[in-house]
């Protein structure tokens, strides 16, 4: 399911031209995967108790097998929209949480420990090997192979079902909350979605917004996106509210709020999500400088970003039997200052030409720091929960998980974004080759945010709109200059990230409390 999301990011290109579409119908498509599973992460979770998890298990597996078969011969973006986006994402609503409420109930002391380093060091290599599978695989075949592929894994998993310790639903069975899954569905996929649009939208000054029938949305002046997201918190208001009446009538909720007071669940489901916005922001960051600026395919660009993979899975491998000598609270910690330490390094690499031998040590280090902190927090947030409720806990951690992704992706990419076109504009000001005229047409330009594009792509559409080719070197220049500008910034924004969680969220996690929890 992680690999999912990185070939359809590198295979973007050619799934707009087999399916006739444009980058913003498959953009589409992406976001409404991500919000899916964000919106529908606690009802599938409930299944689990209703039903049995590892029935839900399997039920959600068929459904995503279902998906991918509909995605591999999707003959239209609207075909792909419903096979990938709504029947995948549907599934993967009702495995994740199944997948960590397995495991903490086959598993126990050490041994779930080392489940839960070997579940999230694959996710973790997935993440780094995504583009590299998917850029092969969509080079010389093509995309539709992956998702093929993916039915017959769903296939064997199936078969191997009967290994599986049975987990029967509870009792008395609890019924399902509709009216609270509208409300959470709703409110978090407006929250998600208004993250996601803050890249293209503008989180609070208007950039690209909104345009209904040519009219552009802006209230009161600001960006629509604070707006969505504010409606989405007042959505999840009222579900925390309708919760609460439900309990004190004696009726069943969708999500015992009382695990929200569990202070080592909440310090873990924190630290994961900031986990994800650090691994995501970076894996936004490092294709656009390896594609855009440098030039390189997507099957490149999976090389390059290899050595991550590999320490990322020999460092969660490696994570359980660390925090059984140090506890998992301080290994979370060295994980942090790894990821902080790299990404000062990755800043010190990004340049017009790559420094190979610095770039792939800087990505090692930032593989050791993410697998130590995926080997430990899947069962730390679990262990902090009694076993019956782990199906609840699940759907949380996958909420988190899909949460912290959506943030990752769109701060550190409007940090991008805000640092290239405040740079460009100072450039373009001390360019004396750039005449005034020019320069303010390129500046209003730049206010509403620069795409990123390569440098010869800059001269040219410059070139085609009618500025002078001396004119359109110079700009183009200063467009590359800024790029890398802001490509830095975004990178130290990551970096700052790791080191405000290092200084904060762990330490009132108070982790040592839960180490005998967590490995006994």
């Amino acid at each position: 399911m992680v690999l999912d999301s990185s070939v359809m990011n590198v295979s973007i290109s050619q799934i707009v031209k087999d399916l006739h579409t444009t980058i913003q119908g498959v953009q589409l498509a992406i976001t409404a995967y991500t919000l899916v599973m964000a919106a529908l992460m606690l009802a599938g979770a409930k299944l689990g108790d209703i039903y049995g998890r590892d029935r839900i298990f399997a039920i959600g597996l068929a459904v995503y097998g279902l998906g991918s078969l509909t995605t591999a011969i999707s003959p239209s973006l609207g075909v792909l929209l419903f096979g990938w986006s709504f029947v995948e994402g549907l599934g993967a609503a009702m495995v994740m949480p199944a997948i960590v409420s397995l495991i903490a109930g086959t598993y126990a002391g050490k041994q779930r420990a080392a489940a839960f380093g070997i579940v999230g060091g694959i996710a973790g290599a997935a993440i780094a090997a995504g583009p590299l599978i998917g850029g092969w695989v969509t080079t010389e075949l093509s995309w539709r192979y992956v998702f093929a592929g993916e039915v017959v894994i769903v296939a064997v998993i199936l078969l191997m079902r009967r290994h599986l310790k049975p987990f029967p639903a509870a009792d008395p069975r609890p019924k399902l909350d509709f009216m609270g899954v509208a409300l959470s569905a709703t409110g978090l996929g407006l929250v998600v979605f208004g993250v996601l649009k803050s890249s293209s939208w503008g989180l609070i000054e208007p950039r690209g917004a909104l345009t209904i029938n040519g009219t552009e949305i802006t209230p009161f002046g600001f960006s629509v996106v604070p707006f969505v997201i504010l409606a989405g918190l007042g959505f999840l208001a009222a579900f925390a509210a309708w919760e609460e009446r439900r309990e004190r009538s004696g009726l069943d909720v969708l999500l015992d709020r009382a695990l929200l007071r569990i202070e080592q669940l909440k310090a873990g489901m924190s630290t994961l999500l900031m986990q994800q916005l650090i691994l995501l922001g970076i894996f936004f960051v490092l294709p656009v400088y390896l594609q855009v600026v440098l030039g390189l395919n997507a099957f490149d660009t999976g090389k390059r970003l290899f050595p991550m993979s590999v320490t990322m899975f020999i460092a969660a491998m490696a994570g359980p039997r660390l925090a059984a000598r140090f506890a998992p609270k301080r290994v979370v910690q060295v994980g942090l200052l790894a990821l902080a330490a790299a990404s000062i390094l990755l800043v010190g690499t990004i340049n017009v030409e790559l420094n190979e031998a610095d770039f792939a040590i800087a990505l090692a280090v930032f593989g050791i720091g993410a697998g130590l902190m995926l080997s430990q927090l899947g069962n730390v947030i679990m262990s902090s929960v009694d076993p019956s409720k782990t199906n609840e806990t699940g759907g949380l951690q996958g909420t988190a998980q899909n949460l912290g992704a959506s943030l990752g992706t769109a701060l550190i990419g409007a940090v991008l974004i805000a640092s290239l076109s405040s740079n460009l504009i100072t450039r373009l000001e001390q360019n004396p080759a750039v005449p005034a005229e020019t320069r303010q047409q390129v500046e209003q330009l730049a206010s509403k945010g620069i795409p990123i594009v390569s440098v010869d792509q800059a001269q040219a559409a410059l070139t085609d709109a009618g500025v002078p080719q001396d004119q359109a070197e110079a700009i183009a220049g200063d467009y590359g200059k800024a790029q890398l500008h802001g490509l830095k910034r975004a990178i130290g924004a990551v970096a700052i990230f790791a080191h405000l969680l290092d200084k904060g969220t762990i330490d009132q996690g108070e982790f040592d409390r839960i180490k005998a929890q967590a490995l006994a």
